[in-house]
């Protein structure tokens, strides 16, 4: 039996690249991906451009593209909505930009289809990845900041950050729900409380180019993302990991 995997895809104010990068994810899962069951939806969390209509006619031309609208924004709030409430035995996310390339969505999924992961990210800091087009700033930025992680949590993973990971359901589904954080933070948090309860997680090295018209402001996401480590050091991962033994 395949298994069956939706793809979140959570957009802000996407209009420009919305419709060519979901028809390049569904032509490219039509051709290559027989042997899943899948589907692809967008979580569309507080936009205010054409991005919901443009939304609304995918959905309606594609069988396999579904459209959720969250009043909210935040990307962790649209994917542990998305995540928690999906019935396929895997769930994933990537980027709408398309920052990594689609030929590693094949090693992504098959981690935990296959190999038996429970988490399975994309890492551009581990060997075999190829990073393109990225400022020496947010590579230092990026790299410090997974150091820290590193050094603070004693974690197994390189990369909390890449937009390109996958989960499988009933992990999903135990840890989601207890992740506290509902934006930037909500994938490094995941990841640390993931590793630190003894979930298996499969880093798999991607190609990656920048997105030269990013709007993640760097020093503002830093300052957010630290006090993010600080409250999980300090109280937040011992409370989740008290409340996943007590549901267990």
């Amino acid at each position: 039996m395949s298994s069956s995997v939706e793809f979140i895809l959570p957009v802000l104010n996407e209009e420009k690249v919305i419709s060519a990068s979901v028809l390049a994810i569904h032509n490219f899962l039509e051709a290559h991906f027989k042997d899943y069951t899948w589907q692809i939806t967008i979580a569309d969390n507080g936009s205010t451009d054409k991005t919901a209509d443009i939304s609304e006619i995918l959905s309606t031309k594609f069988d396999r593209v579904n459209y959720v609208r969250i009043a909210q924004k935040g990307r962790g709030r649209a994917l542990k909505q998305c995540w928690t409430s999906s019935k396929s035995d895997i769930v994933a996310y990537m980027d709408i930009d398309l920052s990594t390339q689609l030929d590693d969505i094949r090693p992504l999924l098959d981690s935990i289809s296959k190999n038996k992961f429970d988490v399975a990210i994309g890492s551009r800091l581990i060997k075999g990845s190829v990073v393109e087009g990225r400022s020496r700033k947010r590579e230092f930025t990026s790299r410090t900041y997974n150091k820290i992680i590193q050094l603070v949590f004693s974690v197994h993973f390189k990369d909390a950050q890449c937009g390109f990971k996958a989960i499988r359901r009933s992990t999903a589904d135990q840890i989601a729900p207890l992740i506290k954080d509902n934006g930037w933070f909500f994938d490094t948090e995941l990841l640390i409380v993931a590793d630190k309860c003894d979930y298996r997680i499969k880093e798999v090295p991607v190609r990656w180019s920048d997105d030269p018209d990013t709007r993640v402001k760097i020093f503002s996401t830093a300052l957010y993302d630290l006090y993010g480590l600080a409250r999980l050091k300090f109280g937040g991962l011992r409370s989740v990991k008290s409340k996943l033994k007590s549901n267990t």
